[in-house]
């Protein structure tokens, strides 16, 4: 009985995961002892096979409520299939409300997890195999309390 229940719940986990056509990727990360060094710069690699559509990229962050900040500091490099950097941005990530510092995103008890999107609408040129690199860009290194980032890649369903 204990194997048919694992079967089932499989299955309905498949089902679930399955049900959102516009995601193309995604994937997300964990942080050792919940510490982000800027050294432990994250590579996310997903594949691009339609180059007529545009893409949103959202960033995933998994938070503890003791983080010392009300925001987060990101710089994304994403590189395409032939090694071109298409973006090099930094991004502020609200993860508390600046005036009443209640915590964005969903959580229960003291963690959060927040996506965001960081790229609107953009087109990737070529088909093949693209990289996007996060890198943590506070003062604090290691910066301590976050949990896990990661990356959505959907396709741009507004018209």
């Amino acid at each position: 009985m204990h194997r048919s229940v694992v079967i089932w719940a499989a299955a309905l986990l498949l089902l679930l995961s399955s049900c959102d056509p516009a995601r193309v990727y995604e994937q997300n990360v964990d942080f050792e002892e919940s510490n982000w060094s800027i050294e432990d710069a994250p590579v996310f690699e997903f594949e691009i096979t339609d180059t007529t559509q545009t893409y949103n990229v959202y960033f995933n962050v998994r938070y503890n409520l003791q983080y010392d900040f009300y925001n987060l500091y990101i710089r994304n490099q994403l590189v395409g299939p032939d090694n071109t950097v298409l973006s090099s941005q930094l991004h502020e990530l609200l993860l508390m409300d600046p005036k009443t510092g209640k915590p964005l995103g969903n959580g229960s008890s003291d963690v959060y997890d927040l996506q965001a999107r960081a790229l609107k609408s953009i087109k990737l040129p070529k088909v093949g195999k693209y990289k996007l690199k996060l890198t943590q860009y506070m003062r604090r290194d290691p910066l301590p309390n976050i949990l896990a980032v990661g990356v959505r890649v959907e396709q741009n369903t507004a018209k």
